[in-house]
């Protein structure tokens, strides 16, 4: 017995308007020092079960051999406007510098442009060092978000935040170097 066909794109799809209403509920809840801490825990169970979806519909689409040119090209979009909810929402909040979010940011969809540009050429599907950046920004911003502060202090939290999103931060940079090298290397060997 198989599942639909449309299922991992379908899920696919749909962590599109999660990311909006996370988006929504964590301006809601606002910053950690706010007293609407149930709200922030929402939006952080969202964001998980959201980011968890990726995986659901890559597993499924391989699982059953039903990859599609729809789910490669339309999966990270829907990782960056999730990821990237996260990342403006914690940044207006104050948790995240705007710096880094600018530098990720620029890197996310730079690299999404890339891909819906040549897109009638190929379909780009994410690479290892991508697959990885988009697994530590999920555990990374899944923590910035759970406002584990209340349990093991203000300092530690903020501690482990920073070090992720360092983390994140690096490897984003790195795989989108990666990304546009395999691009040179793919266009140089095309000639």
């Amino acid at each position: 017995m198989g599942i639909p066909r449309q299922l991992p794109n379908a899920i696919t799809i749909a962590r599109i308007p999660l990311a909006i209403v996370f988006f929504v509920l964590l301006l809601a809840a606002g910053s950690l020092g706010d007293p609407r801490l149930g709200m922030r825990w929402a939006a952080a169970a969202l964001f998980i079960l959201a980011i968890s979806t990726d995986w659901v519909d890559g597993y499924l689409a391989r699982r059953y051999d039903i990859v599609s040119d729809f789910g490669k090209l339309w999966d990270p979009i829907a990782d960056k406007l999730l990821t990237g909810a996260a990342f403006v929402g914690l940044a207006i909040l104050g948790e995240l510098w705007w710096w880094m979010v600018a530098i990720i940011l620029v890197r996310e969809w730079g690299i999404t442009v890339h891909r819906l540009i040549v897109a009638k050429q190929h379909v780009v599907a994410a690479a290892w060092m991508g697959k990885a950046k988009t697994v530590v920004q999920g555990v990374a911003l899944s923590w910035a978000l759970l406002p584990l502060h209340t349990v093991i202090g203000v300092d530690a939290w903020a501690t482990v935040t920073s070090v992720l999103m360092w983390a994140v931060l690096l490897l984003t940079v790195a795989s989108g170097i990666d990304y546009v090298a395999a691009q040179v290397r793919g266009a140089r060997s095309a000639r």
